[in-house]
């Protein structure tokens, strides 16, 4: 048996967008979709009763740091990751890679895995790809990643061919050492940097392998927008169609849009969670500092055309104060605002692909983002 189950129901006319069906072991996920990002078994400042509200239908837990803090194996006594944290819909694991390879002054990669240092107690620890899986088998995550090197950006031809080298092995290695076959998908995770001829190799190479779903790995790391949706259009060619396709760490407005027109189908990202606790919330109208003064008496809800729960009870004034006098309420008000905004867009752009006006619709959400910016 399979662990999920992925169908794609239908392609838009004029770009690689298309609409699909992913049947996890806790629930249906209709694609494309945003995945709001639970690093340490949290969605920051949202509880899951208020993740469903908006409609999230799955969310990402982060190996890394669930391994340190509190430990896979309590997650595992206490029934696995969705128990522990009370959230019955799917989660999504990621590997700890890009986290072990953020830590670069406090870790050392060799063929068998990587040395790093916690950030927590500067204790020692040693991640293999077996490992890796072994800890994402213990939380139950019914999506779990390869162990994968995340090169950084730039870097040159040599070290981002043998990051991808390495990559490729450890997915083989953690595609062996895989138990629960039947209940958690695991994924491949393309790298191979700005370099086409790698990112192509790497493709290839891991769908010979025949892995449930693919991630597009290393992008918006640092380099041009226009390379990143370049290199995501000609990553996706390589990928096969009828499984799904998951772009790792982007979740702008445009960056969704532009993604799924390249045939992206899963996104996810701190971005929404982080900038909504200092104050920064996305609007039709492009993104609203709502800590500036410009607020102070702006009894106007954070964004006309959103029926969230903070828009239709509060105002930028409110906010504004909350945030000055460093309420915890602000934080919550703010965050759930980002993520529904995000979920509503994907809503928005699943209806697009279903008319065939994705491209129009595009145009249309752009030009109104861009044309009035509030910041």
């Amino acid at each position: 048996m399979a662990a999920i189950k992925y169908r794609v129901i239908k392609k838009d006319a004029r770009t690689k967008a298309r609409l699909g069906i992913l049947e996890t072991p806790h629930g249906v996920i209709e694609t494309p979709v945003f995945m709001p990002v639970g690093t340490q078994a949290t969605v920051k400042a949202m509880t899951p009763d208020e993740l469903k509200e908006m409609g999230a239908t799955i969310i990402l837990g982060n190996t890394y740091h669930l391994y340190l803090r509190p430990g896979h194996k309590i997650i595992e006594k206490a029934g696995g990751l969705h128990k522990f944290m009370n959230w019955d819909r799917a989660i999504l694991t990621d590997s700890g890679g890009f986290q072990v390879f953020s830590l670069s002054s406090l870790r050392k990669i060799t063929e068998d895995g990587v040395e790093f240092r916690s950030h927590i107690d500067g204790s020692k620890h040693f991640f293999t790809p077996e490992k890796v899986i072994e800890i994402q088998n213990s939380l139950g995550s019914d999506i779990i990643m390869s162990f994968d090197e995340c090169a950084p950006y730039p870097a040159d031809y040599d070290y981002v061919k043998r990051s991808m080298e390495l990559t490729i092995k450890w997915a083989e290695r953690g595609k062996k050492a895989h138990k629960n076959t039947d209940r958690q998908a695991l994924f491949g995770i393309v790298q191979g940097g700005t370099y086409k001829d790698l990112r192509r190799e790497c493709a290839e190479r891991l769908v010979d392998m025949d892995f449930p779903g693919y991630a597009i790995g290393g992008l918006s790391v640092g380099e041009p927008k226009d390379l990143m949706y370049e290199i995501i259009d000609f990553t996706t060619d390589y990928l096969p169609h009828d499984k799904p396709r998951y772009l790792m760490g982007v979740g702008t407005p445009e960056d969704l849009i532009e993604g799924v027109i390249r045939g992206v189908d899963m996104f996810d990202c701190v971005l929404p969670t982080r900038i909504a606790r200092n104050g920064t919330v996305f609007t039709s109208r492009g993104k609203l500092i709502v800590r500036d003064a410009p607020y102070a008496e702006d009894f106007s809800p954070l964004d006309e055309e959103c029926d969230c729960y903070t828009c239709k009870n509060y105002s930028r004034a409110y906010l504004r104060h909350l945030f000055k006098a460093k309420e915890i309420l602000a934080a919550r008000l703010a965050t759930y605002h980002n993520l529904y905004f995000l979920i509503k867009l994907m809503e928005k752009i699943r209806e697009a692909i279903r008319q065939d006006r994705l491209l129009e619709f595009k145009e249309e959400f752009l030009r109104k983002y861009y044309g009035n910016r509030e910041e």
